[in-house]
C-alpha cells in the first residue's frame, strides 16, 4: 500500500479498535509503514491477527488482540498485553463501530400501504437494536478512550483519532440510531479535544462519506453492476460523483497524526466525503 506522504511514527504504540475489519486492518497497516508498532483490537482475535500477521509479512510491527469495546475488563485485559508487548500508547483510533438491522427502517418515509406489505417502519424498530447501535458506535468509542488516553496524559504528541459519519452531519434516511449515535462520537470528539487540551492529547475525527468496499458492493450495485435506487440518489448528492475509496482516508488520518502538520489541530472532524457535505442538492 503506497502512503500519500511521510508521517514519521517511528517508536510509537498505536491501538486500533475495529482493526479486524476493512477500514480498521487499512489504517493498522497504515500506521505500521510510519513506524509505529501497532495493536490491532477486535473482537474477533482471528480477523484482527490475521491483519496484523498480513503486516508482518512486510516488515512491519503488529499483533492482534481479542478486545470487547463495550467491556472495561476486556479492554483492560488487552491493555495490560498491548503494554507487555509494546508499551504505553501514543496513538489511539476509535474504529469500532457499525449498525444494525432491528435499528433501520424499510422505508425513507411513512407509507402505510407499504406497511400492508410487511415493511418495517419506524414504529417497528426495536429498542435491543438501537441500544446495540448506541453501545457499539458511542461507549465503544468512551470506554477505550478511558483506558488507553490514561498513557497518554502529560506525555508529548499523543493522539485521538474517531471515525464519525456523514450523517452526523444531517441523518441519512432509514438509518436514525446509526446516524445519532454518529453525531454522538462527533460531539465526543469535541468534548474530548476541550477536556484533554492541557494534558498533551490532540483529538480530532474522520467522517467518511460513501466508501466502497467489497463487503458493500452488494447493497450499493446490482448483480449486472447497474446502481441500485438508492446508490442512484447517493451519486447525484456527491458533487464528485462517485463512491470514495477507502485508502482516500489515509491522507486524512496520517494528516492529523503529524504533530508538524497538525500540531495546533484540535476538536475538529474533518469530512471525506466527496463534496457530499457541502451540496444543497442545486
Amino acid at each position: 500500500m503506497k502512503l500519500p506522504f511521510n508521517t514519521d511514527l517511528t517508536g510509537e504504540v498505536a491501538v486500533v479498535t475495529g482493526a479486524g475489519g476493512v477500514i480498521g486492518s487499512m489504517f493498522a497497516k497504515a500506521l505500521a509503514q510510519c513506524g509505529a508498532k501497532v495493536a490491532l483490537l477486535d473482537l474477533d482475535k482471528e480477523a484482527a491477527e490475521k491483519a496484523a500477521e498480513e503486516i508482518r509479512k512486510e516488515g512491519y510491527t503488529a499483533k492482534g488482540y481479542e478486545a470487547n469495546v463495550l467491556q472495561k475488563e476486556s479492554l483492560k485485559k488487552a491493555h495490560e498485553e498491548v503494554k507487555k508487548d509494546f508499551g504505553f500508547c501514543d496513538i489511539l483510533v476509535n474504529g469500532a463501530g457499525g449498525n444494525h438491522p432491528k435499528a433501520t427502517t424499510d422505508q425513507e418515509y411513512y407509507d402505510e400501504d407499504e406497511l400492508k406489505k410487511g415493511e418495517k417502519s419506524f414504529f417497528d424498530l426495536e429498542q435491543s437494536g438501537v441500544e446495540f447501535v448506541f453501545n457499539l458506535n458511542f461507549i465503544g468509542t468512551l470506554l477505550p478512550t478511558q483506558e488507553f488516553a490514561e498513557d497518554m496524559i502529560d506525555r508529548k504528541d499523543c493522539n485521538i483519532v474517531n471515525i464519525s459519519s456523514m450523517n452526523a452531519y444531517a441523518p441519512l434516511t432509514k438509518i436514525p440510531a446509526y446516524s445519532g449515535a454518529k453525531a454522538a462520537v462527533s460531539n465526543f470528539t469535541q468534548w474530548l479535544a476541550v477536556h484533554f487540551s492541557k494534558s498533551g492529547i490532540r483529538v480530532n475525527g474522520i467522517a467518511p462519506g460513501f466508501i466502497s468496499t467489497k463487503q458493500n458492493q452488494k447493497l450499493l450495485f446490482e448483480e449486472d453492476g447497474s446502481p441500485t435506487k438508492r446508490t442512484g440518489k447517493i451519486l447525484a448528492a456527491t458533487p464528485m460523483g462517485r463512491f470514495g475509496e477507502a485508502e482516500e482516508m489515509i491522507g486524512t488520518l496520517l494528516f492529523l497524526l503529524n504533530n508538524e502538520a497538525s500540531g495546533f489541530i484540535t476538536g475538529v472532524v474533518i469530512p471525506v466525503d466527496g463534496g457530499f457535505l457541502a451540496y444543497s442538492g442545486v
